[in-house]
């Protein structure tokens, strides 16, 4: 069930519980809620992208315990993000959101290292996931960047994928995307942004290798969302599509912590109308009070 809107509901929500409903929700958010940028967050700030990340696990044994952060499909983690100032009661999903883990194809998880490189379902995750763009990375060539991680202040963690390459060990056409996550109980959000941040600069594919693409492109093309691992998920019109990476391209988006993009207020774009069908289905930001995680569809290798 899809339905397009940039609204929640937390009445729905009670609504859906309280029937038993199983069916999944998925919640698209317009592309109207893309702002035009050519920097990430941290060109802002300052201050540069922080330390590389040490694999410590993922679908690709070989590579896993990188020192210098080169691997495919390896996660590090669990990050402690209350050594970042996180309050210890901080959630994402309705779900314990104190640590994290930092994956390598394009999205930090919640619960478990994911080490999928294809996203299936709404947002192809066995965990709650927040996804810039979750693809099939491949950092092996010397010609890609690698990924990264900092923060700049209490309360803060800013993730970085920068010059990154695709399956299998290419690095002919590169991505750069970072994500911002914030505990607004820590963290004083300026107006015009929010609690979770996507940023996009050069986005040169789309697909690796092992998910059906050539060249970069084809197959199943990247996700750029949200997921509760139980099948719902809050994604951007267009995410799996081709022509994902043409559309995210030099632009960012701030969300609130209930996954609502930002919107009509300075520096951010004119909130979209919802759709009147869709109102009623508008709470899946909460959803996650289901933690199912179930990692065995998600097993396949590449080899």
């Amino acid at each position: 069930m899809i339905r397009h809107s940039a609204l929640f509901a937390t009445a729905a929500l009670a609504a859906l519980v309280s029937s038993g409903t199983a069916q999944a929700v998925v919640t698209v958010f317009p592309q109207a809620s893309l702002t035009p940028s050519t920097d990430y967050y941290t060109n802002r700030i300052g201050g540069g992208l922080g330390t590389s990340i040490v694999t410590t696990g993922g679908g690709n044994a070989a590579n896993v315990g990188a020192l210098d952060g080169r691997n495919d499909d390896g996660f590090q983690g669990p990050i402690d993000l209350t050594t970042f100032g996180f309050s210890p009661g901080f959630t994402f999903f309705g779900g314990p959101g104190t640590s994290l883990f930092l994956n390598n194809n394009g999205n930090v998880s919640f619960g478990a290292g994911i080490s999928a490189f294809t996203p299936t379902g709404p947002q192809g995750a066995s965990a709650p996931i927040i996804s810039p763009f979750f693809a099939d990375v491949d950092t092996r060539n010397v010609a890609s960047g690698v990924v990264y991680y900092r923060n700049s202040a209490p309360g803060e963690f800013i993730a970085t994928w920068d010059q990154v390459g695709y399956f299998g060990s290419h690095a002919d056409l590169l991505n750069s995307f970072q994500l911002v996550l914030r505990d607004p109980s820590v963290y004083t959000i300026p107006v015009g942004e929010g609690a979770i941040g996507f940023f996009w600069k050069t986005m040169g594919w789309e697909t690796g290798d092992a998910s059906g693409g050539s060249g970069g492109f084809g197959g199943t093309p990247g996700a750029v969302g949200f997921g509760n691992g139980s099948s719902d998920g809050v994604i951007l019109e267009g995410s799996t599509l081709a022509g994902i990476a043409a559309v995210v391209q030099n632009h960012n988006t701030w969300f609130d912590q209930d996954l609502r993009p930002i919107c009509g207020v300075p520096g951010a774009p004119p909130c979209p109308t919802p759709e009147p069908e869709s109102l009623p289905l508008l709470a899946i930001a909460l959803l996650g009070l289901v933690g199912v995680y179930s990692r065995g569809r998600f097993a396949r290798s590449k080899r």
